[in-house]
């Protein structure tokens, strides 16, 4: 489907070794991530994060750092990690690019780990980073290493929700692939097929947009609904669910070198 970038390789570690540990607080869940260098040694996924679940990693490894991102609105979680003296990723924090967006404070901090994420392995590169999600977010970063922004769309629940939300009839269905077809013959499948298509014709359209003016483009992909859909062109575009972790990670290394 995609081009897989390298991805961390989950090892063997010395117990000996100090190892930074990572949390992704999502709109859904939290993932938590610890790093040997480059080299993602453990990942677990929650839907909620307490003082028991950090103290299991302290116990096992010899965490050196930690940082962490949320794109959630409740502060218990980061109340907690704070304790730890994790790192919190805000816009103030000091990043390997030159950030252009012109409101800083507002751009969702998932996006820039997501950015830094991808330029640790593609560098000196037009560089298009999609996320496919609870929302859709597009990311452009340029081979002068300047983020220049992007742009925000509903995901698949957001969509369906709307269409159940704001009319009388339709019903509210989860996705399922094999419940798709190009011509619906039922409400449902209409739903599905509509959704399904209108997104991938947005990404595609999108990719189409950058690639008209950005002729080295490259395509990074990542998110919890990357394999739903087999994009083109195949040789320009890579897929990493481990993105946002991993730039996350180059976050914390760059503020602590």
């Amino acid at each position: 489907m995609f081009l897989k970038t390298n991805p961390p390789t989950i090892c063997n570690f010395d117990h000996n070794l100090e190892m930074n540990l990572i949390v992704d607080i999502g709109n859904t869940f939290v993932k938590l991530a610890v790093f040997e260098g480059n080299n993602l040694i453990e990942l677990t996924q929650e839907e909620h994060l307490s003082t028991s679940i950090i103290d299991q990693y302290f116990s096992k490894y010899a965490i050196k750092s930690g940082a962490f991102s949320s794109v959630r609105a409740s502060g218990e979680e980061e109340s907690l990690l704070k304790k730890y003296n994790f790192l919190k990723l805000t816009h103030l924090t000091p990043l390997p690019l030159q950030n252009h967006y012109k409101t800083p404070e507002t751009l969702g901090v998932d996006r820039l780990a997501a950015v830094v994420g991808a330029k640790s392995f593609l560098k000196d590169i037009d560089l298009l980073i999609i996320d496919i999600g609870t929302c859709i977010t597009y990311d452009f970063i340029n081979s002068k290493n300047e983020y220049l922004g992007g742009a925000i769309a509903p995901g698949f629940q957001m969509r369906f929700k709307a269409l159940h939300h704001f009319t009388e009839k339709l019903p509210l269905i989860s996705f399922s692939k094999e419940k798709l077809k190009t011509t619906g013959d039922t409400t449902e499948s209409s739903i599905v097929s509509g959704v399904y298509s209108g997104m991938k014709n947005e990404i595609e359209g999108t990719i189409n947009d950058y690639l008209s003016q950005y002729e080295t483009l490259k395509i990074v992909v990542t998110g919890g609904d990357i394999n739903l859909f087999d994009l083109e062109p195949k040789n320009r575009i890579f897929a990493d669910e481990f993105l946002v972790l991993k730039g996350l990670n180059e976050i914390l290394n760059y503020n602590e070198n």
